[in-house]
């Protein structure tokens, strides 16, 4: 398949195109700033990386002209970057419908989703919790998933726990509409696994998916 990446020099992003271009595919890594994507640790002949303002829908257009989906790493690094989700998410949006390409597969996090059936009193309390810390960048997600339903797209929000920076394992769990039950943590590698994985998925299309060990 023919692919664009954006967020690619974020923790997933950077794993979607390696991933990506190991099974074959050919890959647009999307990018502000090209002197932060270590093009030698992913070379490639069916690797381009493009540069974009992602505040201009016009000027991100040829990135995904053509292609046969498009997945996002975009997301706030802090608190104090709520909010830049959904406006990067827009431009993103905007330029796929004007090309006319549908299939988007973006990061979102799991509290933005409904909790795991029979979740058990502690990961109901820590669910809570880190919703009252973190609830900006949640409001940010919520209404970046908004987006996607009000979009003409064939989106799939991607709905991960705690990110870790561990080696890819291929083994996790899955919930269509919902979230694995006591799914604490994952890797970034996986997340990027599953997000490739769901990408010929119609079963995934217009819905959010949990993901967890």
């Amino acid at each position: 398949m023919n692919l664009t990446v954006f967020g690619a020099t974020g923790g997933i992003g950077r794993e979607i195109v390696r991933q990506a271009l190991d099974a074959g595919h050919r890959v647009t890594a999307v990018v502000r700033d090209p002197s932060r994507f270590d093009v030698s640790a992913v070379r490639s002949d069916a690797l381009e990386v493009f540069q974009a303002d992602l505040r201009d829908p016009e000027g991100v257009r040829a990135a995904v002209a053509g292609r046969d989906a498009v997945l996002s790493g975009l997301g706030a690094r802090s608190r104090k970057d709520a909010g830049v989700t959904t406006r990067l998410t827009r431009t993103v949006l905007r330029a796929m419908e004007a090309e006319g390409v549908r299939r988007l597969l973006v990061v979102s996090a799991g509290p933005v989703g409904p909790a795991a059936e029979g979740d058990g009193a502690l990961d109901r309390a820590a669910r809570g919790v880190v919703r009252a810390v973190l609830k900006d960048i949640y409001a940010d997600l919520a209404e970046m998933e908004a987006e996607l339903a009000r979009s003409g797209t064939d989106w799939t929000s991607v709905r991960p726990p705690r990110l870790q920076d561990k080696p890819l394992t291929g083994h996790y769990r899955t919930v269509v509409g919902g979230f694995p039950r006591a799914g604490r943590f994952i890797a970034r590698a996986d997340v990027a696994h599953a997000m490739l994985s769901m990408t010929g998925d119609e079963g995934t299309v217009k819905q959010g998916v949990g993901v967890a060990y």
